[in-house]
């Protein structure tokens, strides 16, 4: 098994930093600020994303080019993210290269100065991202999807925005929105490479150290009642496409292991899935079948994705209703939870052997939860897991009372 032995330090000004030695070439340093879309005000939709893309057009030190040449020129990679809690900003490159990506990563973050014009030019690119995700109804039913589940709540933005807001952006919202939460105890910076950790220590420290603490609340407000829907819609696609689930227990719920079991047992990413199994190669009604689960630090939903041909639309949506009653009314045996525990080791396994994803992954387990488990611990407590505890998962989250769905049906 392999075991992930990370160090945790902070720097003087309360930057939080997790360090994971490996002995790879390649270094993979992030910093992710808790800052994503659902601390945006509502006429700020989208607003961190653009963040997120105009932070790269120029610092008091750097012009566009600068930033974009920098790393890329000693053959590294420079990227961003965002998501509905977290920006991400990270950078993989030769770890001889160090020095490099932190200071520039540095800059990046203090130093954004949002040039005008850059600012306008840039929300063509982000018009035009928005056009090409309408254009993709795989993807856009499941963002119309979550908005449904926490309507009324800034979870339910859509991380890009619409036009309206995105035309609406000015350099004054961009600074706003850093002065708001680019603080140093919203700040977790995630590195695995080979580097000793002295010269870490230093080289963060000279490059972040100095960036000025203040005072900050994140923007949030209490989640509603979770109302369900059943929603047909009309578009023009050449496919059926469908979701359906529900809310789902929160990251720091008790019951998120369980839920995330289940989750893969009902259409996970292994071919032995039993959505993969009965409504993909028994009947052969679905390409493309997954069911998925995410988590916020209060609240999570999880959904069952499906796109199929309109002919079949009726009986692949019996069908997956059929195996969540039965998970719910039967369950698992003990046979069947063994190997599912098994199965979820396995794919942990698989995370872990990307440098990359274990970089994200340690900054998101430091920033939700304070600390990070080891391997062992999180297999022992997927061990834990019982099927009485699946079985009350299951009969809460998969009661037919409390399943939502929505269709975009084909125009024909």
């Amino acid at each position: 098994m392999f075991e992930i032995t990370p160090i945790i330090f902070q720097l003087s000004n309360g930057i939080r930093v997790v360090y994971q030695k490996t002995d790879a070439f390649v270094a993979h340093m992030g910093v992710v600020i808790q800052a994503g879309s659902r601390y945006e005000q509502p006429e700020e939709e989208g607003l961190a994303h653009f963040l997120e893309h105009c932070i790269f057009k120029g610092t008091t030190k750097r012009k566009a080019f600068d930033i974009f040449t920098d790393l890329d020129s000693v053959g590294g990679e420079l990227n961003a993210y965002t998501t509905k809690e977290e920006i991400c900003i990270h950078a993989s490159f030769r770890k001889n290269h160090f020095s490099i990506a932190s200071e520039l990563l540095s800059d990046i973050l203090q130093n954004a100065s949002f040039p005008e014009d850059e600012i306008e030019k840039e929300k063509e690119v982000v018009l035009d991202e928005i056009i090409s995700y309408l254009d993709s109804p795989a993807e856009r039913i499941y963002d119309d999807f979550e908005a449904l589940i926490f309507k009324g709540h800034s979870l339910g933005y859509n991380t890009l925005g619409t036009k309206k807001t995105v035309n609406s952006f000015t350099r004054k919202n961009l600074l706003d929105y850093m002065q708001r939460y680019f603080t140093p105890s919203n700040i977790v910076i995630s590195f695995v490479g080979s580097i000793a950790i002295d010269d870490l220590k230093k080289e963060l420290e000279n490059d972040f150290g100095n960036m000025p603490t203040r005072e900050f609340k994140l923007l949030d407000s209490e989640l509603s009642p979770f109302e369900t829907f059943k929603l047909m819609e009309v578009k023009s696609n050449y496919q059926t496409h469908t979701v359906i689930g529900g809310r789902a227990p929160s990251y720091n719920d008790s019951s998120r292991k369980a839920m995330t079991l289940l989750t893969n047992v009902l259409g996970g990413p292994a071919l032995n899935s039993r959505l993969t199994l009965s409504v993909r190669e028994k009947y052969g009604y679905a390409y493309n079948i997954e069911a998925n689960y995410t988590t916020y630090s209060d609240a999570g939903f999880w959904s069952v994705y499906m796109g199929t041909d309109k002919k079949h639309l009726s009986k692949a949506i019996q069908l997956i209703y059929a195996e969540l009653d039965l998970i719910r009314k039967v369950g698992l045996s003990a046979k069947e939870l063994e190997q599912a525990k098994e199965q979820l080791k396995g794919h942990i396994a698989l995370s872990l052997d990307s440098n990359l994803e274990l970089m994200f992954s340690l900054a998101r387990s430091l920033m939700i939860h304070g600390k990070i488990d080891s391997t062992k611990e999180i297999y022992e407590k997927i061990d834990e897991i019982s099927l009485s505890e699946l079985s009350d998962v299951a009969r809460e989250f998969y009661a037919e009372s409390n399943l939502a769905e929505l269709v975009y049906e084909f125009d024909s």
